[in-house]
């Protein structure tokens, strides 16, 4: 049993969805679980759409519309015959969708954010699914919402895995070649929700955990695991491989190639993890396994954007102890705020923080009742593992540094 991801890169045009069939073809398909993320840029349209619902009622029905558009030339460049099943099986889901914001009376951003955005994987899957079963690579489709149980902490849900296992274990036929959406999951009311974004590797994860496959496969449009983004570092080079504890690590920091969570659960069963190029399905890839020193041995760096730098002392110059420190992440949890970096002296304490559920303003008010406060919006969070002085002194090149910590084998560095 296999389980492979594609991300929405993957499947972005018609000729995306032609290359992952074509991929499945060349590495073959039998006994395969086939995860899917959405199509191209649907996530981020998708967000547009919710956040037109909340703020701009005027312009919800052409962002939709935009979305369907996408989606509709797309199959219209994979399907000769506009009768077709497909057509009519995605006008059904994006009628969902709409019905769903005509009726909805939820004012909860993050429970309506989960009932909608998810729409994006079950109409890419519903397509792929579809080509596939047309070009003669019969398969089965899944709606993982039926599969994967969780609590209702919405946008970054956590999974019930006994529940799960036995939803998995029972209904999946491993045999045939199965297509299943990723990021998604359901509680239990049934209510769709969604398990962090980029979370698709997740969900691969927990279905190779789940049905004791023998090895999972990440198809990207890089050739496998970097030890830099090249979208910001010049000449990443290529690990061809980590172990899962150094890949935990660099996920840990922000690493973008692998879901933070998805290494937990196949560590637990030693399933190998592959992350390969779609582009040149033969090519080896990287391979996280068991113990595996990384290849080749160096640097790897990291950077998380858009970050929040608060700096914290006391109003009468006494001492931060553990009291003072205590309250501080009461109110970090409270307000839904991921830590990424934590600093302290005597008087002071610094906290990077990525505000994902936008509470910066009321995370702030709380604080100054207690602390004098400064806050650095809009800075960069750079994490080098297996650091040397010549890639330290690179990175701070042209930067306002300002804060810096230095662990063994990591340094983290914040800048403006």
């Amino acid at each position: 049993m296999r389980v492979f991801k594609f991300g929405g890169a993957s499947v972005k045009d018609a000729n995306g969805v032609k290359n992952l069939a074509s991929v499945l073809k060349a590495i073959g398909h039998e006994n395969t679980l086939v995860v899917i993320s959405a199509m191209g840029k649907t996530t981020n349209a998708m967000e547009l759409v919710i956040k037109n619902y909340f703020e701009h009622k005027d312009e919800l029905q052409s962002s939709i519309h935009e979305v369907i558009k996408y989606h509709n030339e797309i199959l219209l460049d994979l399907f000769e015959n506009e009768r077709h099943l497909v057509f009519e099986a995605v006008k059904t889901l994006f009628d969902e969708m709409s019905l769903f914001f005509k009726s909805n009376k939820s004012p909860d951003y993050n429970y309506v954010y989960d009932q909608t955005i998810g729409f994006g994987e079950l109409i890419s899957t519903t397509i792929m699914s579809h080509y596939l079963n047309e070009i003669g690579l019969e398969n089965r489709w899944l709606d993982v919402r039926e599969f994967i149980k969780t609590d209702n902490y919405y946008r970054r849900a956590n999974v019930d895995w006994e529940q799960t296992q036995e939803n998995i274990v029972s209904k999946v036929n491993t045999s045939v070649l199965n297509i299943t959406q990723g990021f998604l999951g359901s509680d239990a009311n049934n209510f769709t929700t969604t398990l962090g974004r980029e979370g698709s590797d997740y969900t691969a994860a927990i279905f190779a955990y789940c049905l004791n496959a023998n090895s999972v496969t990440i198809w990207k449009d890089v050739p496998g695991v970097l030890n830099a983004d090249p979208r910001y570092f010049e000449n990443a080079q290529l690990l061809h491989q980590i172990s899962y504890r150094e890949a935990i690590e660099l996920a840990f920091y922000g690493a973008s190639v692998i879901h933070p969570k998805t290494l937990q659960p196949l560590q637990q069963k030693e399933i190998p993890l592959f992350v390969k190029s779609f582009l040149n399905p033969k090519a080896d890839g990287t391979c996280v396994s068991k113990g595996k020193a990384i290849e080749p041995h160096v640097p790897c760096f990291i950077v998380k954007k858009n970050q929040i730098l608060i700096s914290l002392s006391s109003l009468d110059f006494s001492y931060i102890v553990e009291e003072n420190i205590s309250e501080i992440f009461s109110l970090l949890h409270l307000y839904k705020m991921k830590v990424d970096v934590i600093q302290n002296s005597a008087i002071s304490f610094s906290v990077c923080v990525d505000n994902i559920y936008d509470n910066r303003d009321k995370l702030l008010q709380h604080l100054k009742a207690k602390f004098n406060v400064t806050c650095h919006d809009n800075v960069s969070l750079y994490t080098i593992r297996h650091y040397n002085d010549i890639a330290i002194k690179e990175l701070e090149k042209d930067k306002t540094v300002l804060l810096k910590q230095l662990t063994q084998g990591t340094v983290q560095i914040v800048t403006k």
